[in-house]
C-alpha cells in the first residue's frame, strides 16, 4: 500500500482501456483513439506521432521502431522489426580508408540507416488497427502546425544538446535565437506537420517514395552519404517471433536479435540464482544486479547482431549453464572480444504501454538514438535523422560489423510478461543502453518483492555503464547502502541526464476486470484510462 504522506504517484486505475506515456499530450492522444474505436495499435501509433513532434529529443518520424503485440491478451505475441538498414552501397573498406576508426562520427552521413519506423507503423497499423493514418495523425499534426508547449523534461533535455542543434540546419527549426526554445513557451515544426498530413494521406509511401524521401537521400548524398532511392523504397520491416523465458511463475517476452531484448531475458536468467525477497535496494542485492548487468553486456557486446547476417544462438544466450556461469563471475573465454562500442551512450527514447477494451495489448518503441538523433534535418521535410548507424561495429569479423543492408545492434526493447496463457503486463524502460537492465530490475521489483507497477518504477536506479568501471548512481538511493558499495570498491557518478531512463506499464487484473496504469516520474507524462 502506498504511503500518501510520501511524494509519489498513485496507480491509474480503469475499465476500459488505459494508455501510459511519457507525455501528457501522447497518453491524451492515444485515450482519443481508443474512445474513437481505435485498437491499442492506432492509439499506440498516435500517441507516438504525438511524441515525434512534442518530445523531438527523444524520438522522431527519422528514427526505429519495434513492437509487440497481443490479440485480446492472448500469450500468443507478435513482434515487429522495424530497424533500418545500412544503404546497400555501404562498405567497410570504404569507411577504413575514409579513416573511420573505432566508431563512426554522431553527424557522419554513414550513422544514418534508412529510418524504419514510419513502415513499422503502416504495417501494424494495416494488421491490428481498425483506423486510417490520417485519423490516427490528426493530434500530431495539429502540435506540429499550430504549436506545443515545451515541457519541463523535454524542455530539460533540450538545453543540453543545442550545441549538437547549432551545428546543422536544425537550427532553423529547433532553435530559437540559437538557445532551445524555454520550457513553457510554444514551439512549432510546420514542415513536420506537413509529412505526417503526407504519410497520413499516402501511407508508408508518403515517406519512402516521392518528395520526402528524395529530401532526406538528396540532403545525405550532399554530406558524403551513399544512400539511395532504392534504399527507402525497398525497405521493409518485419513480424517475428518473440524470445521469451520463464521469470518464476511468469514468461517474459521481448523482440528478438538485433534487439537486446534477448539479454534482459539473460539478466533474469542470472537473477534467478537470487532469492527473492528481502529489501531490494539491499547492497547485498544491488551488488548482485551489477554484476550480472556488467556481465550480461559483455555477452551482448561479443554475440548481438543482425541474425539475418550472424547467427545467434538464442539457445545457449538463455540456457541455464551461461546464467550459472556469469552469476558465478566467470566470462567465457570463448565470448572474449577486442573491439566494441559498449562506450557509444545514450539516453533516450520514448516508450509507450496500451490496452484496449478488448484486451489488446500494444508494447512499442520508437527511437532517434541519441537524444536529437545525429542533429542532422532534411531541409524541406523536416525530418530529424537518427544516428543508429553508431551502434555498429568497424572491426571487420565483428558479428555486428557494418555492411550493406544489415540492421545495427539495437537497444530499445518493448516488453510483455504472461501467466496461465494470458498476458497480464505490458511494459517498457527507457533509456538507451539502460533498458537490458532496467527490464530486469523492475520486473524483479515486482515479481521478487511484490512491488506495485507505479512504486516499482518510483524506486532509485543504478547502472554500469557499459565498457567502464563507473556505476552511475541516482541521488535517491540510501547513503548507507551506497557507502557500503564504494567499501567493496564500486565508483559511483551520477546520471549524465537529469535521471536514469523512464518506465511505463499496464497491468491486467483478469479477475477484476481492472486495468492499471503506471508512468515514471522522470518524464513528463501520465498514465490515463477509459
Amino acid at each position: 500500500m502506498r504511503d500518501f504522506q510520501k511524494p509519489g504517484r498513485s496507480v491509474v486505475m480503469s475499465t476500459d482501456g488505459m494508455a501510459a506515456t511519457s507525455h501528457p499530450a501522447a497518453t491524451k492522444a492515444a485515450i482519443r483513439i481508443l474512445e474513437a474505436g481505435g485498437t491499442a495499435m492506432d492509439a499506440a501509433v498516435a500517441a507516438c506521432a504525438v511524441q515525434c513532434v512534442v518530445e523531438p529529443g527523444s524520438t522522431g518520424i527519422g528514427g526505429d521502431c519495434f513492437a509487440l503485440y497481443s490479440e485480446k491478451g492472448s500469450a500468443d505475441i507478435t513482434a515487429y522489426n522495424g530497424a533500418g538498414w545500412a544503404p546497400k552501397a555501404t562498405s567497410i573498406d570504404m569507411l577504413l580508408a575514409a579513416g573511420e576508426k573505432k566508431q563512426l562520427g554522431r553527424q557522419s552521413p554513414h550513422v544514418v540507416t534508412v529510418p524504419g519506423a514510419v513502415d513499422a507503423w503502416a504495417a501494424l497499423t494495416e494488421k491490428f488497427g481498425r483506423l486510417p493514418l490520417s485519423r490516427t495523425f490528426e493530434d500530431a499534426i495539429r502540435l506540429a502546425e499550430d504549436g506545443y508547449a515545451v515541457a519541463p523534461r523535454a524542455g530539460t533535455d533540450w538545453a543540453m544538446h543545442t550545441t549538437l542543434l547549432s551545428a546543422t540546419a536544425a537550427r532553423d527549426i529547433m532553435l530559437v535565437d540559437g538557445k532551445a526554445p524555454p520550457i513553457g513557451s510554444v514551439h512549432r515544426q510546420p514542415r513536420l506537420g506537413g509529412t505526417l498530413r503526407k504519410i497520413g494521406e499516402l501511407g508508408r509511401a508518403g515517406f519512402y517514395d516521392g518528395e520526402v524521401a528524395e529530401d532526406i537521400v538528396s540532403y545525405l548524398r550532399s554530406l558524403g552519404g551513399v544512400h539511395t532511392l532504392e534504399d527507402f523504397a525497398s525497405y521493409r520491416g518485419e513480424f517475428v517471433k518473440p524470445v521469451q523465458n520463464r521469470f518464476r511463475d511468469y514468461v517474459i517476452h521481448e523482440c528478438p536479435p538485433p534487439g537486446q531484448g534477448i539479454i534482459a531475458l539473460l539478466l533474469l536468467n542470472i537473477l534467478q540464482g537470487h532469492p527473492p525477497g528481502g529489501d531490494p535496494l539491499s547492497a547485498g542485492r544491488l551488488k548482485a544486479e551489477i554484476d550480472a548487468t556488467r556481465m550480461a553486456y559483455k555477452v551482448r557486446d561479443a554475440l548481438l547482431a543482425d541474425p539475418r547476417f550472424a547467427e545467434v544462438d538464442v539457445d545457449y544466450l538463455l540456457s541455464p549453464e551461461l546464467a550459472s556461469q556469469l552469476r558465478a563471475g566467470q566470462f567465457p573465454k570463448e565470448l572474449e572480444t577486442p573491439a566494441t562500442n559498449a562506450a557509444v551512450e545514450h539516453k533516450d527514447t520514448v516508450y509507450i504501454s496500451v490496452v484496449d477494451k478488448d484486451r489488446n495489448c500494444a508494447s512499442f518503441i520508437n527511437s532517434i538514438f541519441h537524444p536529437f538523433g545525429s542533429g542532422l534535418m532534411a531541409p524541406k521535410s523536416g525530418v530529424l535523422l537518427h544516428n543508429r548507424g553508431q551502434s555498429f561495429e568497424l572491426t571487420k569479423g565483428h558479428p555486428n560489423c557494418i555492411g550493406p543492408r544489415k540492421r545495427p545492434l539495437h537497444t530499445i526493447i518493448p516488453g510483455m510478461a504472461s501467466r496461465d496463457g494470458k498476458v497480464e503486463l505490458v511494459f517498457g524502460v527507457m533509456g538507451g543502453h539502460y533498458q537490458a537492465m532496467g527490464h530486469a530490475h523492475y520486473l524483479s521489483k515486482i515479481i521478487d518483492f511484490g512491488y506495485d507497477i507505479q512504486a516499482a518504477s518510483d524506486l532509485p536506479r543504478l547502472f554500469p555503464i557499459p565498457g567502464t568501471d563507473v556505476v552511475e548512481v541516482e541521488n535517491t538511493l540510501p547513503v548507507d547502502v551506497k557507502v557500503e558499495l564504494e567499501a567493496q570498491g564500486y565508483k559511483f557518478a551520477p546520471p549524465g541526464y537529469p535521471a536514469i531512463g523512464g518506465a511505463q506499464a499496464v497491468k491486467i487484473d483478469w479477475d477484476s476486470g481492472v486495468l492499471l496504469g503506471a508512468s515514471d516520474h522522470r518524464k513528463d507524462g501520465c498514465a490515463l484510462g477509459v
